[in-house]
Formats: C-alpha cells, structure tokens, sequence
C-alpha cells in the first residue's frame, strides 16, 4: 500500500514543513500503517497507537537528536521509529536480525536512551539536560512518560531531584487511563491558554524579579501555587507542582494541532514543566479502543475484522499453570495471597483477582515495593506468591537480600519469564536470575522441567517456612503434561531425579532444557546405540549432593544445561562442586553465553544458544567424540 504523507518521511526534517492538517493525515497514515505491520508481526500495538500525536508532535517541534527525546519502556514509540528512517524496518520489528521493539541507542542516533523496562526516563532526561548545561550546549530534553510507569519509585526519585535542581526540562505525562473530562474541559483549555502564554510567561518573570527575594515575594508564590492547585486539582497539577515543577494541562494528547501549539510554547520556557497529555490507548483502531488490556499486545490479528488468532488447544502455559494452582492454594490455605507489580494477566494472577479480589495485591510498576511488602505481609503470618518477571526482579535485589533472605521469611517469589523470552530482546529475556539469587544463603531455587513440576514446586513452596523459596519458569506453552489430573506432592529441595540411564557422560539439565536433552539422547541411543545419562536437577540451590557425587565418581565428562546465563548459574554451581573433588573431571556448559541476546522467535533464540534437542545432539556427540579420543590414548600407552 502507498501512502500520501508517510512515503515521504524519512526523518523528522521531512515533516517540518507539513500544515496541522497534513500532520493530521501522516498520523492516521503512521496508525494505519502500524496495525498493517503487527497484524502480521505481533509488537506492542495499543500504546503505541495513542501516542502518534504525541510522537509527531514532538519531533515536529524538537529537533532531534540534538535535543533528546527520551521514552519511557518504549511501548509507545512506534511511530518514533517509524518516522527516523526505520520505516521499513518496522516491518521486521522485534524479529531476528530486524529491530528491536524498544528504543536502543546503538539502532539509532534517534534514540537517546534505551528504555525496555519502565520509570527511568525522568532520571535519564535529566541527566541530558545537566550534561547540556554543563557544557554550554542549546539542546532541550524531554521525558515522556505513561501513567502506569509514573507508579515506579524511580519516577519519583527522578521528579525529586529534577524539581529541586531548577534544570531546564520537560516531562510529558501520557495519561491513557482516562478520557478528558468535558464538563471542565474548557477551564482546562483556558488555564493552559493562560499558563503556557509567552506574554503573561515574560510579564510574570518581571514581576518576579522586581520583587526580589522577600516575604512578601514567597507569599503571593504560595497564594499563586494555592489557587492553581485548587483550579486543576482534578488533573493531580498540586502534586507536581509540590514538587518543584510547572504543571501545564491536561491537554488532548490525540489533537495535533493542541500538541504542537502546546510544545512550541513549552520549547522557550526555563526551569523544570510537566505537561499532562490526555490520550486514548489504541486510539484510532476500535477493538483496540475497546479492550485495552488485550491489545497492548494482541499477537496476530485481522486487521480487517480485529479477530485474534487463537491459541493452541489443549496445551497449558505455565502462566496459566501458575494462575490456576495459586488459586487452588489460595481455596485450601487462607493465608495464601498473591502479590503482582502490574501484571495479573501476564502472569495469571487475574483468576486469583477475580476470585478473591482482597487476598490480591496490585501494587503497581513497584517491584521493590512488591518484594518488601511481601516480607512485611509474611512476617504478619501469611503466605505470600510474589510473582515478578524475571529480568523486572533484577530492580528488587536489595529488597530480596535484605527484607527477604536476611530474614528468613517465608516469600515465595514466582520468577516468570525466566530464559529466553524472545521478540522483546535483551531487556527482557530472563537470563541473570539462577546466577544472581545464588549468592543468597538460605535461598530456594527451583526450576521445573514441566507444568506438573510447577505445582508441585508452588505447593511445596506453600509450605516453606522459611524462605525466600524462588521459583523460576518459562514464558509460553509447556510440555503437555496431565498437570490438572496429578494430586499435590511434595517436591523436597535439594532432591532431584535420573530421566535416562547411560554411560560415559553425564548431563544435568535444569527446567525444560532437562526435556531437550532426553530427546536428543534418545536419538543418539537410537542412532549410535549409545546415550549420556541424563539428570533432571530440579533445584539449583540447594543441589542435590546425591546427584553430584555420583556425578563425580561415575562419570567421565558432565554437560551442564540451563535455559541462563552460563556464568554462575547451574554451571557455576556444578563446577564449584566437581572443582572440589579430588579427581575434578571436564565439564561443558550449554546455556545463555557471556553476551547480550537480541530479539528473535524463542525457538531461533534457543538455537542461537544452543538449547534446542538438534544442538544438544551435536554437544553430546562432541563430547562422545573427546570421551573416546582419550579412552584410545590411555590403551595406546
């Protein structure tokens, strides 16, 4: 499809020309084009779909990448992307070798700040600003910020340095959790007419520097500040201004013509402004407008009919494996609570929500404040499901060291995510938590192989009194196991299983890696008529000591495989063990390597690092291959 306006833009200079009314087209024309490409190619579709304007707006009247535009998460800048020369590359937005759907600085001299977790960009915008400030440099900084990121503590730690520092930047709220109040909306419109006017702006400073320091000077500031706050108290203006900012708006974030007219008055003025920006999440596309939650991600799609393609059936994810099981512990034990940092369906703790909406905790974009909560609500005698992802819980560090494990307190903490997750990339893939969690003393690792696991890993955790009792699971389908028809066992930590019998070589697997390598051993066995023995580990702290001594003295080589980074995850803890044995023997670690991983299918991901049955295979032959170079060399002599 061509299109009038968008054909033409192949950076923000192209649209410095256009008329409010070809802004408008180009952004129906960038929504349009955005709903052709991830109908075909999931990305995050709903927010980035209401802040085209804004996205247009900004680049319309900054001049990038001199001034720096700083997103937060990067779920809604889209449209961003589109317009800095990777138009056609967003036709393979989060694909392998494509772009990756999140700001990144080495994509694109555009984007100024990485973003693909939430709540930084305040920080980072005024980092911009006091660099250019230092250095004598023109160029502004903008933050752009949701309202669900604004929940992070980060946020406020940034609005609290930057009110206090007096440096000239701008923080934009994208508010999509609301629409603009019509009955005061012309109040609205009328005090920012009156705020952002470049007369009462110049008259208002020479009143202000007339009076100088005094009393009388700080009376009428807070009689000013006062009114002001009582007049957009709705919009939460007093909070901000409390703060040490100009609060501006709201405005209609999804009208052109009031977003740039706004930014262009903003441009000029001193000191640190917040403007409010009213928008819709999924603006312009109705299935999207209509369920929020949904289309935030929606997948594959008709972008004619808005009909999603339909998940598998009959097989079970671990989220909703997840979901299920803590509600059937929550239905049996009332002290069982569930704890999330905005993610109830990502995660599966909706059901619980629904159910027993006061034994769950929403606590927003908050993951330090959901991990010591959690210790606070054990401490109380409860048993609380924190459940985080896992590249999120990386934030919550001191709070799991300190307020958890320091304490001993009873927190489960259901890592989901965890491994490769795949179009997100590098922020999100789940790879550090097994080598970060390690290093804690009295900690619970465990990480099951399949969905039957993973009940019996979250009832046994149920009854853990101490803690924390860390379990670690995939993002997607699991193995297809008859989960639902398995009665609750105890799965004791420290106590893992042998899935295949054989010689040689052994290889202990943590989580679904575990299933992998059974089928590749399998093959090999059919093949070659010989196979590994083939562990299944279950906890990575504490080990299974049985496991590892037979490891030790039985076996001539060990492959460790782990779906985390090699480096000190179930490789570090292996090799710690085998290192102190007397006659230490070789071993070979398949996981997540010392690098970054881009975006990518799980499954291309999995193979780039080596975690598919097909490369396990030509490990175990390698291996097999040196095993038996050796056992000639030591008949030769």
């Amino acid at each position: 499809m061509t299109y009038r306006f968008l054909d033409k833009v192949d950076s923000p200079k192209d649209i410095k020309g256009f008329t409010i009314e070809e802004l408008r087209e180009l952004c129906a024309e960038i929504r349009h084009y955005m709903i052709e490409c991830c109908s075909v190619n999931p990305g995050h579709l709903g927010s980035s779909l209401g802040a085209v304007e804004l996205m247009i707006g900004l680049h319309y009247v900054y001049d990038a990448p001199d001034d720096k535009l700083v997103f937060d998460v990067g779920h809604q800048a889209y449209a961003h992307k589109i317009i800095t020369g990777r138009r056609e590359a967003f036709r393979k937005n989060r694909m392998k070798d494509g772009i990756s759907g999140f700001p990144k600085r080495s994509e694109s001299g555009y984007d100024a700040f990485g973003a693909g977790h939430s709540s930084t960009s305040i920080s980072a915008a005024l980092g911009f600003a006091e660099a250019a400030k230092q250095q004598g440099l023109p160029h502004k900084a903008v933050a752009l910020i949701g309202d669900g990121s604004l929940t992070g503590g980060l946020a406020f730690e940034g609005l609290n340095n930057a009110g206090v520092s007096k440096t000239d930047m701008l923080v934009i709220l994208n508010d999509n959790n609301i629409s603009i109040d019509k009955n005061i909306g012309g109040l609205h419109e009328y005090l920012l007419k009156i705020t952002t006017n470049p007369r009462y702006n110049r008259a208002k400073k020479r009143v202000w520097d007339g009076l100088g320091e005094g009393w009388l000077r700080n009376n009428i500031q807070k009689f000013v500040a006062t009114m002001k706050s009582y007049l957009v108290r709705n919009s939460g203006g007093h909070l901000f201004q409390a703060m040490g900012f100009r609060y501006f708006g709201p405005i209609d974030g999804n009208d052109i013509a009031q977003v740039v007219e706004t930014l262009q008055k903003l441009k000029s003025m001193n000191g640190p402004l917040l403007l409010h920006a009213m928008t819709k999440k999924g603006k312009g596309y109705a299935p999207a407008e209509e369920d929020q939650t949904t289309w935030h991600a929606p997948g594959i799609f008709d972008p004619e009919t808005g009909m999603r393609q339909k998940s598998k059936k009959g097989e079970s994810r671990y989220q909703d494996v997840f979901g299920e099981v803590l509600l059937e512990l929550a239905r049996s034990n009332d002290k069982v609570v569930g704890i999330t940092p905005a993610m109830a369906s990502g995660c599966g703790m909706s059901l619980l929500a629904k159910e027993m909406p006061k034994r769950f905790y929403d606590v927003g974009i908050e993951e330090e404040h959901a991990v010591t909560f959690s210790a606070g609500l054990a401490a109380g005698g409860l048993k609380p499901f924190c459940n985080i992802y896992s590249s999120f819980s990386h934030r919550a560090f001191d709070q799991i060291f300190h307020d958890v494990a320091l304490q001993g307190l009873p927190v489960v903490l259901c890592l989901d995510r965890s491994g490769i997750v795949g179009e997100d990339g590098a922020t999100h893939h789940g790879c550090y938590d097994m080598a970060v969690y390690r290093t804690l003393p009295g900690t619970v690792i465990a990480a099951p192989k399949d969905e039957t696991e993973l009940k019996n890993m979250m009832y046994t955790a149920s009854l853990a009194e101490e803690g924390p009792f860390i379990i670690r699971y995939p993002r997607g389908y699991g193995e297809g196991t008859a989960w639902k028809e398995q009665p609750f066992e105890v799965m004791e930590p420290g106590k893992g299983e042998l899935l295949l019998k054989g010689s040689d070589i052994a290889v202990i697997a943590a989580g679904p890696s575990a299933n992998r390598a059974v089928e590749a051993a399998l093959r090999m066995k059919e093949e070659t008529g010989w196979n590994p023995s083939i562990y299944n580990i279950r906890y990575i702290k504490p080990l299974d000591k049985g496991i590892m001594q037979t490891v030790a003295e039985s076996y001539a080589r060990v492959i460790t495989i782990e779906d985390g980074c090699i480096m000190g995850g179930l490789y570090g803890a292996v090799t710690e063990y085998i290192s102190a044995e007397e006659n230490p023997i070789p071993v070979r670690a398949v996981g997540i390597p010392d690098r970054y991983i881009s975006q990518g299918t799980q499954e291309e991901l999995k193979e780039e690092c080596g975690l598919t049955s097909g490369e396990i295979y030509k490990v175990l032959t390698e291996e097999r291959e040196k095993f038996s170079k050796k056992n000639e060399k030591v008949l030769e002599n």
